[in-house]
């Protein structure tokens, strides 16, 4: 366990192995989580060690990555499935409903057996934005159009349920991004400040209603780095009215919010106002983010920002800026699975999943 009440920060290391500077920071108090890309990714031995490695230093580190399916999947080679994108289990939806709820269940059962047998705690999926699409049936957000599961909030929920059962039967929690929804705005938020103009009637209508009805099932949720601006002028990570007032309040959502990466272009101004990264993660604190990302930080000038935020942080709580949150390191810790992996040897002959092997579209 770690030496504080509260360990939010998640960060991400520089390759495929750990350096002197990597190990000084997982081992950090503040420090709850690695999150790792593509380039950590040179084989399963390597990724197996490499995970080892930092469970050693760390035992209740939360190792995360982005493994959707479709375009958004980090680990693709030496054995790794190709997942489908969440687009193309929506499509099947419409032909064989049936056989998509099976197809999505698979999907999200190979996803965390994999991921597990190499030591990766949790996948960052699924995404519950809704696939909005202009005149042209072209998707309103290119950073969002296949990873969408649907247009239709119904089948959004429905699908995803799906996949967080296979999750959840292979010991995984979930996430549901990028609440309240990131699907009506073209503008990227890795490099621009998306603004989206509808009322909070409409977007409680359609795009939060995924994050509704799987409030109890979800373990975690990521708001989206949109500005919603008849709602609040701050984009919904930095906001309490999005996180406090409507989705845990409103709609009794209990588990872990995380920030979504503090180094995209829409967390680094807040208010028109350009902020730094310990400014930024306090803000996503205060609004109630339980754990805030900091990610491909690490080959930038050494790290610089990675060890500007821990240490912001450490001033910030040394002067009483920023209160740890018990309960948030709760939520923190719940999402490390708590059973024993299936290693890769064994995986190749479990049943369950050669049988979802067979049913992924």
């Amino acid at each position: 366990m770690t030496d504080s009440l509260h360990s939010p920060v998640i960060l991400d290391i520089a390759g495929t192995t750990l350096t002197a500077d990597d190990r000084r920071r997982l081992a950090h108090p503040l420090t709850g989580g690695m999150i790792l890309f593509a380039r950590h990714f040179e084989s399963r031995a390597q990724l197996t060690a490499l995970c080892a490695e930092a469970k050693s230093l760390r035992p209740d580190l939360l190792i995360a990555v982005d493994q959707e399916g479709g375009r958004v999947q980090r680990f693709r080679t030496d054995g790794f499935t190709a997942l489908p994108a969440m687009r193309t289990l929506g499509e099947l939806w419409m032909d064989d409903a049936m056989r998509a709820v099976q197809a999505a269940t698979a999907t999200g059962l190979v996803l965390a057996l994999e991921l597990r047998a190499c030591g990766v705690d949790m996948s960052f999926t699924p995404v519950l934005d809704l696939d909005h699409q202009d005149a042209s049936r072209q998707s309103v957000s290119p950073v969002i159009g296949s990873r969408s599961f649907h247009g239709d909030p119904r089948v959004v929920s429905l699908l995803a349920q799906s996949l967080m059962q296979g999750l959840a039967l292979a010991g995984m929690g979930s996430c549901g991004k990028h609440f309240p929804g990131h699907g009506f705005v073209s503008v990227d938020s890795h490099v621009g400040v998306p603004v989206d103009t509808r009322s909070l009637k409409t977007i409680l209508a359609e795009d939060v209603r995924p994050f509704e009805w799987l409030s109890l099932s979800l373990s975690a949720v990521m708001p989206a780095h949109v500005i919603y601006r008849k709602v609040d002028s701050r984009p919904a990570g930095f906001s309490r009215r999005w996180l406090q007032d409507i989705l845990r309040d409103r709609l009794g959502f209990a588990g872990a919010v995380f920030s979504d990466d503090l180094g995209m272009a829409a967390a680094r101004v807040i208010e028109g106002r350009p902020v730094g990264y310990t400014e930024a993660a306090l803000a996503a604190l205060g609004a109630g983010c339980d754990l805030v990302l900091l990610c491909n930080q690490s080959l930038e000038q050494g790290g610089r920002a990675i060890d500007e935020l821990l240490d912001g942080l450490t001033v910030a709580q040394s002067t009483g800026a920023w209160m740890p949150a018990i309960d948030g390191e709760a939520r923190r810790a719940a999402l490390v699975p708590q059973s024993a992996p299936l290693t890769w040897d064994e995986l190749m002959l479990a049943p369950r999943y050669l049988e979802a092997l067979a049913r992924l579209p």
